[in-house]
């Protein structure tokens, strides 16, 4: 079991990828909970933002909760298989995390506010792991999609980090790097919390409040 944990803490090599597939994954035509749809084209003026901060299922439920969220998604981001399934990213041979989608009315938040709402949503300094998912799809990451996102992720990430350094935890950890795709998860996965209500949430924060978005100002 160590050894089997030791490989899936290790990042696959782009050549030994699983080559994945063109086809991609039929998803809802609508968000299950916000009833709008969660796949583009969205409306003009909405912008996105990308994050994986362990088992996609809690993290989406963050996003979908807050004010000025339009839609959601769960998929699987910064790895090398197109059109990944659940079981291969699992296995650690594609690269991918396990990634939220959501698409925000920024009339209405922010990206800092999205970028508070990861960083108190999870723990970041845990490497290729969070809480007892352990695997590289499990691991911290921001994917920008414009130089003010990069910015406002690295700005954010600094005094994050500082707060957590004072609150005894280590380095962050977090991946912070250009959007590439993102490959829809399969159907079962989108707005999973809100269909089953019960179902596991690993996700935790560290309890240590971040200096961004509606936060900023406030106390750890």
């Amino acid at each position: 079991m160590a050894f089997l944990f030791r490989e899936k803490t290790k990042m696959i090599d782009p050549e030994r990828a699983l080559p994945g597939r063109e086809q991609a994954v039929a998803v809802p035509e609508r968000h299950f909970v916000l009833g709008n749809p969660i796949a583009p084209p969205f409306p003009e003026g909405l912008e996105q933002a990308v994050f994986g901060m362990g088992c996609f299922w809690g993290a989406e439920r963050l996003f979908w909760q807050a004010d000025g969220v339009w839609t959601t998604a769960v998929g699987y981001a910064g790895g090398f298989t197109p059109n990944a399934t659940y079981e291969e990213v699992c296995s650690g041979s594609t690269g991918h995390t396990e990634a939220v989608l959501a698409v925000f009315d920024p009339a209405k938040t922010t990206y800092e506010e999205m970028l508070r709402i990861f960083w108190e949503g999870h723990d970041p300094t845990e490497g290729m792991r969070q809480g007892n998912d352990v695997g590289t799809q499990y691991r911290s990451a921001i994917y920008w999609h414009s130089e003010a996102q990069r910015l406002a992720a690295e700005e954010s990430r600094a005094m994050f980090g500082a707060r957590l350094g004072a609150a005894g935890y280590g380095e962050i950890t977090t991946e912070i790097a250009a959007a590439g795709p993102f490959y829809y998860a399969e159907e079962y996965h989108q707005q999973y919390l809100a269909k089953n209500p019960n179902g596991y949430c690993g996700l935790g924060g560290t309890g240590v409040s971040c200096p961004v978005g509606l936060a900023a100002g406030g106390t750890a």
